[in-house]
Order: C-alpha cells, then structure tokens, then sequence
C-alpha cells in the first residue's frame, strides 16, 4: 500500500528530562505538552536508598547529571530539564543555580530544574506568602521550606505524607485532604504541590475553584518552564500559571466568601519500613495513623 501521501512524522522540538531513577509518572509530564513537542526521558543511575535528603543529594550530584546530559545530547534536545523537586531544593538556592550551571556546561543546551522552575512561578504569580503539601518526611519538607524562604518566600501553612517509597501510588484525594490542611489556617498567596513523583495534574483545577488561590506543583512547573525557555506554553485544563483567564477569575473570586469543603476523604496507607518516623500535626496532636502505616500519616503546621 503506498502511503506516500501522509508525508513523513510531523517536525518535532525536544526537551530533554533527567529524573531520579523511581520516578514513575513520565506520562503526566507529557499532559502538559503541546503536540510538536517531543519529551526525551533518562533516569539517574539505581541507588537503594529510600526518599530522604540523602537520596535527594544522591541523584542531584554534579557528575550524575553531567552523564545524563551527555547521554541526553545524542538526540539535541533545545533544552534540559531536572525533574526533581527535592534533588533541586536540597542545596538551597545557591545549590540549585550550580546544579544548573553544570548541566549547561555538559551539554549544549540550557538547563533548569524543578526547584528553580518553582522560584520563577512564584515571581510570575507574585507570591510572597505559600502553602505546600508534600509526600515526603518532614525533614525532606523542612528543607523545601528553607529553600523557599531564601528566596523571599514565607510558608503560612504546609501538610505532609512522611513518605519513604512508592510517592506515585497517592491518590488526588489525599492530595485534596492535604491541600484543606494546609490552607485551613491562613490565607496564603498559592499552594505548591512537591514532588515530580506525586500526580496533580487533573486536581489542580478542581483545587484552584475551591481554595481560589493559585495551586502550583512540581510537574507543571517543570513543564511550564522548559516549554517557556524555547518560546512554547504548556498545554492543560484551566489554571491560574498557564492561562491568564484563570488568573483574573481567582483573583475576582478570592474577595467572595469561602465555599464550605467537602467531606475529608480516606486517608492514604502507606508502608514505610519500622523505625521511620510518624508524622505528627504541629500544634494539633498526633495526625491519622494507622498499624500499617508506619511513615504515612499526615501532618498539618
């Protein structure tokens, strides 16, 4: 049969992705891209360690990601994104833009990271004051927190799983529950939702009519940045960082009286392995933990 006349694949652009090597959700970053735009995915050498600030020095060490830009320049991606969130924070500011600087040097693209891609949203949004919710320990979430404040940034409120392994495995109810938590008290500027591991994208809308404030995570951020530094916009349902509607419409809406929230949904269980931490509720008590979730529970502060 002669298919001559359908002319070849269509152009495409390359981003090119280093990710840690358990990240599981290749297919939500791609959610977020427009059709003539390739993602050229490669993961960071295997190490057994669970998530931890140690797994999160591990995969961001310079000459590891000096090897996956090499390998990633085979197919001349326009530019390189790390696709990590606590491998980006866990340096502080300063960490980030060397991380940044050696993957530029390696390749021949420009590089960004997750982290980075988080500070510039917030800029964009002019955030002064945030909520996150992360699925890491709390010690994990301590260093998102300073990384944020070094950069101008206050946390008012943040929630968190206390997560070792599997983060891919949460469902958006509990990033719901999670987001109530740590919006409850004040009333921050956005919420950031950590962790390139964790999915968000169809939950993010839903968050932003609720809370009716901007609700930034690790995935869109990473995307919205890389498609931005070669001239593109990310693609996705109706959000305040990719559509200026959305932003007006929040904006409008946050001087409208709240809406009351559902009913909290189940809350994850998750394994984590014995002697991992419990997360408790900063000045609320002990959070919801349960026999078989040892790492799992939530923390509100």
């Amino acid at each position: 049969m002669d298919v001559s006349f359908l002319g070849g694949p269509r152009p495409q652009r390359g981003i090119g992705v280093v990710a840690p090597f358990d990240f599981a959700l290749d297919r939500e970053l791609w959610r977020w891209v427009p059709d003539d735009i390739s993602l050229h995915v490669t993961r960071t050498p295997f190490v057994p360690v669970e998530v931890s600030l140690d797994l999160a020095r591990m995969v961001s060490e310079h000459e590891t990601l000096r090897e996956a830009v090499r390998a990633l320049s085979a197919v001349s991606p326009e530019v390189i994104a790390y696709a990590c969130t606590s491998g980006s924070f866990v340096g502080g500011v300063a960490g980030e833009m060397s991380m940044t600087t050696a993957m530029t040097q390696a390749g021949e693209a420009p590089a960004m990271t997750t982290s980075g891609a988080l500070l510039e949203a917030l800029r964009e949004l002019d955030v002064s004051r945030l909520a996150v919710i992360t699925p890491y320990t709390r010690s994990v979430t301590d260093s998102l927190e300073e990384f944020v404040h070094a950069a101008g940034v206050e946390v008012i409120g943040r929630s968190y799983l206390g997560l070792t392994r599997e983060i891919w495995r949460v469902g958006y109810r509990d990033v719901v529950t999670m987001a109530r938590e740590a919006t409850a008290a004040d009333a921050p500027d956005a919420l950031f939702i950590s962790c390139t591991n964790l999915a968000t994208y169809d939950v993010i809308p839903q968050l932003e009519a609720e809370l009716r404030i901007p609700v930034l995570s690790a995935n869109q951020v990473t995307v919205w940045k890389a498609l931005r530094m070669i001239g593109k916009e990310a693609v996705g349902p109706y959000q305040a960082l990719l559509d200026p509607a959305a932003r007006a419409s929040l904006e409008s809406l946050s001087a409208l009286p709240p809406l009351p929230a559902a009913p909290a949904p189940e809350p994850y269980a998750a394994t984590a392995p014995a002697g991992e931490e419990s997360p408790l509720v900063e000045g609320g008590g002990v959070g919801p933990v349960f026999p078989e979730d040892l790492g799992g529970g939530r923390q509100a502060g």
